[in-house]
């Protein structure tokens, strides 16, 4: 045990503080140098569906995915087909947000990515499970990119969600697994700094859509590792699973067009109603810390006791979409009523 436990600590020096930290600082030296010629970048202007006023360039994934990809470059071995994925969706949705892609076409990217994954992680498996991999991972990456529309939100989701990925992977000695979610976690913490309210950078496709392609990889991956159960990565990301399938669902039961922009979504309601993006993403960080946390605490508990944890989380969800859709009414009711 001492013999183990002297490995770790090693493996957490070189390996999970290293390859972090090369993502955290790259991804800042990128930021910092894009935002010195803004204007050269594909740009997010205010419309009827925007919560910002301001023109904002959304090119943020130009420095997250290298930096990501530095940091995974100093690990043995280096994760081929992530990073091949990664690169893929990163250039193909950086051409969406220069000059817009018709659904069709950035919906078969999303596809390929996610076939890719689960062709060459689990060739061998049965093919309803195939397809069932397929479309978590196609779901993950949009619903990551409908959930990018606060100042700090999907960057914060990424800091706090892979850190949990990483804290849960080396507690059970998978310290390269859980550095390569670190580097991830890291690059998010650098272009944090530039997004946090007021955002001087967005996200853009390019960014968000290979976050929630790795999101889902990485969680499945664990999976498949027995590093933990099958409902750990959908407990840390319930927060963005949790509003974008529910507000999806309900759009869909009105018959709108649900590949549309619009400002439906749970945080959408709140910056609408009153709170400010600063005020959203810190309780946004709270509840995505609070889930993380009791993933990590449950993963390794009794059967029962993982239940009953899932259970609380359920009600909690379903306490706090009331709370917000009643403010919602209350904040909609005012703006009839005034003068």
């Amino acid at each position: 045990m001492r013999l183990r436990r002297g490995s770790l600590i090693r493996d957490l020096r070189q390996n999970m503080l290293t390859a972090p930290a090369t993502s955290f600082l790259i991804s800042v030296a990128l930021l910092a140098v894009l935002l010195r010629w803004p204007h050269l970048l594909p740009l997010d202007r205010p419309n009827q569906r925007s919560l910002h006023s301001g023109v904002v360039p959304r090119a943020g994934g130009l420095a997250l995915v290298p930096a990501v990809l530095a940091g995974w470059a100093l690990q043995a071995p280096f994760p081929w087909p992530a990073a091949a994925s990664v690169l893929v969706l990163a250039i193909t949705s950086y051409i969406d947000d220069c000059r817009g892609l018709p659904v069709a076409l950035r919906l078969a990217a999303h596809m390929a990515a996610a076939i890719a994954f689960a062709v060459g992680g689990a060739s061998a498996a049965p093919w309803m499970l195939l397809m069932v991999v397929v479309l978590a991972v196609a779901w993950s990456i949009n619903l990551y990119n409908f959930m990018d529309g606060a100042d700090g939100l999907a960057g914060g989701m990424a800091l706090i969600g892979f850190s949990v990925y990483a804290v849960a992977a080396w507690q059970q000695g998978a310290a390269e697994f859980a550095a390569i979610n670190l580097c991830v976690a890291a690059a998010a913490l650098g272009f944090l700094i530039f997004n946090f309210p007021p955002a001087k950078i967005f996200l853009g496709d390019a960014g968000s859509v290979p976050l929630g392609y790795l999101a889902a990889m990485f969680g499945i991956s664990g999976m498949s590792l027995a590093l933990w159960p099958w409902w750990f990565p959908l407990l840390v990301f319930s927060p963005f699973i949790v509003d974008a399938t529910v507000t999806l669902g309900r759009r869909t039961l009105r018959g709108e067009r649900v590949w549309e922009a619009h400002r439906e979504h749970y945080y959408q309601r709140l910056v609408r109603s009153g709170w400010t993006h600063r005020r959203t993403a810190v309780v946004e960080y709270a509840l995505m810390a609070a889930v993380g946390s009791s993933a990590v605490w449950a993963a390794g508990a009794e059967p029962k006791l993982q239940i009953g944890v899932l259970i609380a989380w359920a009600g909690g969800y379903i306490v706090l979409m009331q709370l917000v859709d009643r403010r919602w009414r209350n904040a909609r009711s005012g703006e009839r009523v005034r003068p």
